[in-house]
């Protein structure tokens, strides 16, 4: 025991007296294996590597129920789960389809306080690109926040991006870029290259106390060509040259910066898609209308690669009975690939949103599909997605931090995402009081 615990005491060194910036770099959908096994798994990526291997890294980190973008970077910012901090999911619960398709865009709907926040009230700057939940962030000085409403014309994104953002700074960024906003927005790689030239310009103009910048084109090239595809390595490698050249320039800028590499998932490959809506529409807790949309529901499936089931009136006994001997029944027939149901309880011991009376979680490799009128099980949309439950491994988020206050090298093994966002607040010197995580150092 004295020598383990001898052993953790130098892998981990405390942090300098001084608060120390902060640059938080998310890439989405990064698995830790694909930097930590890099060699074996014949991937280039010595700004990774080298990152790892100068300061202290996770095994692999524990995430948010469910596993997708929105939720896990709203944790990595509060230390809370989503019952707690607000952001359930990606897009918003929507039926009926009254939304036109929205996520979760908007600050105000972050119902503890940010690290954003923390920062800020202590008078530091703050800078973000492109972090989810962001829209109108009042603690962010310096925000191109990450917004869309028309995915299929990406000039008139940009326009509502430029008119969401700090007033001034995608100008200022350009010009000191050299590269138009519509080459730095959007979820391809070449525009998250873009995205980190803004980042080190920002930092270089601005010297935030703290910066988070969300690169997004690994997740999607991903979910199109499969995690681990030739495809995604090379997204990979992109991105490692992107990041060296953001942290070589906002270290020349800030020489104490704390670089911390994170993510929000891992990935899985996907075969099937499961038809999880026509059940539901043969027991009559949803009723479709001539055009195949819903008209009228009292349970309905939300999600993907597991899927919360949310009741019209969770206070209807009969409705839930009748909800919960249906999706007995659906887990029983092994062609369907559901691994677990979940019931209220066992939900909020997950931390997930208690707008669900029950969740489905799929098996790796199966995925809920969004057509009532598709058979049962047919092949997948999609070659990789992420959305399980976080006791699957591969959902496994990851975490590197490095700086001169991270001293000392080695692994942390697996943590807690919760634990993230106090230990950047020590970095920082700032108070997260409702954060349920504890640093890490």
């Amino acid at each position: 025991m004295r020598v383990t615990c001898l052993t953790a005491a130098l892998l981990i060194a405390p942090v300098t007296a001084h608060a120390a910036p902060v640059l938080m770099i998310s890439i989405d959908g990064l698995r830790p294996g694909d930097v930590i096994d890099a060699q074996t798994r014949g991937i280039k990526v010595p700004v990774l590597r080298g990152l790892m291997e100068g300061g202290v890294t996770a095994s692999g980190v524990k995430n948010a129920l469910p596993t997708v973008t929105y939720p896990n970077h709203t944790t990595l910012i509060t230390g809370v789960w989503p019952a707690k901090h607000g952001i359930p999911n990606n897009p918003t619960f929507d039926p009926l389809q009254k939304n036109m398709s929205g996520w979760y865009w908007y600050a105000q709907d972050i119902k503890v306080r940010t690290l954003w926040d923390a920062v800020h009230a202590k008078g530091g700057k703050v800078a973000s690109l492109s972090w989810p939940v962001s829209v109108g962030a009042r603690s962010i000085d310096f925000n191109l926040p990450e917004y869309w409403r028309a995915t299929d014309v990406h000039d008139e994104d940009v326009k509502l991006v430029r008119a969401l953002s700090t007033p001034g700074l995608v100008s200022q960024l350009e010009k000191q870029a050299g590269i138009p906003l519509i080459q730095a927005d959007g979820e391809s790689v070449e525009e998250d290259v873009g995205r980190t030239r803004f980042a080190a310009a920002l930092i270089t103009a601005r010297h935030p106390q703290f910066t988070t910048v969300h690169l997004r084109g690994l997740d999607h090239v991903e979910h199109g060509s499969g995690p681990g595809s030739p495809e995604a390595h090379a997204a990979l490698e992109t991105l490692d040259a992107a990041v060296g050249r953001l942290v070589d320039q906002a270290r020349k800028a800030q020489p104490d910066l704390v670089v911390a590499i994170v993510s929000d998932h891992g990935f899985a490959p996907v075969e099937h898609a499961v038809n999880l809506i026509a059940p539901f529409v043969q027991a009559g807790l949803i009723t479709l209308d001539g055009a195949g949309k819903v008209a009228s529901w009292q349970a309905e499936p939300w999600g993907g690669a597991s899927a919360a089931i949310v009741l019209a009136h969770p206070e209807d006994a009969a409705v839930k009975a009748k909800v919960s001997a249906l999706l007995r029944d659906l887990a029983a027939k092994p062609e369907l690939g559901i691994d677990r149901v979940a019931d209220a309880g066992e939900i909020a011991a997950m931390g997930g949103t208690p707008m669900a009376s029950f969740w489905v979680d799929f098996k790796p490799g199966y995925v809920m599909g969004t057509n009532p009128a598709a058979p049962p099980v047919g092949p997948g949309s999609v070659k990789g997605t992420h959305g399980y439950f976080p006791t699957h491994p591969e959902m496994r988020a990851t975490l590197i931090l490095s700086g001169p206050s991270i001293s000392k090298r080695g692994s942390l093994g697996e943590v807690d995402m919760r634990d993230i966002a106090p230990t950047l607040a020590k970095i920082m010197q700032v108070s997260l009081p409702e954060a349920d995580g504890k640093p890490l150092f």
